[in-house]
């Protein structure tokens, strides 16, 4: 089955309402709890998924960039072949060789410096695909506190003791600070 934070947070939230109408203050008070955590971990969910895929779309465009600058190495090498077929011409009395051989090493450095950009951008994509994943991580260390939180919570109504209810206030406010320090890092 697949995991849909924003109707567990509305389910939630529908079951802190019921427990409002009970009209007992500690059973509303965890009732707020859980609604509130529910909020944090469908955020923290969604976006833990957003940077799953921008980690996955940045390894990608890193491997596009890879196979253009191999591409121009190969184009490099090619010209280099080229260029000492020329000289060998030109060195064995085909003059008129000489102006390809020239026309060759400037298709290198072209070569030479197209492949170095493309290298350039591919070790761009792959930084930002490691931070994305970092943040992925993150996010889902957050997720899962605050899940484990909303499930004390529950305990905590069942068993109306606080000390579940604290546990998953703290449980609720250490996936906040996760969740913030995935993109303060």
């Amino acid at each position: 089955m697949e995991h849909d934070p924003a109707l567990e947070a509305h389910e939630h939230a529908e079951a802190a309402e019921h427990a409002a109408h009970v009209r007992d203050p500690y059973i509303s008070r965890v009732s707020l709890t859980v609604a509130i955590l529910a909020v944090l971990a469908a955020a923290a969910g969604s976006l833990e998924t957003v940077e799953n895929g921008r980690a996955i779309t940045e390894s990608s465009e890193a491997v596009l960039a890879q196979d253009k600058a191999t591409d121009s190495w190969n184009e490099y090498q090619a010209d280099s072949l080229k260029r000492h077929m020329y000289d060998i011409a030109a060195e064995n009395g085909l003059t008129h060789f000489k102006k390809d051989s020239q026309d060759e090493r400037g298709a290198q450095d072209k070569a030479r410096t197209n492949a170095g950009g493309e290298e350039k951008e591919r070790d761009a994509h792959v930084a930002a695909s490691a931070r994305h994943e970092e943040r992925h991580h993150w996010l889902t260390a957050a997720a899962t506190l605050v899940e484990i939180g909303i499930a004390l919570s529950t305990v905590a109504i069942i068993t109306r003791r606080r000390t579940f209810w604290f546990t998953a206030m703290g449980l609720g406010v250490t996936g906040a600070v996760l969740f913030g320090t995935a993109y303060l890092i």
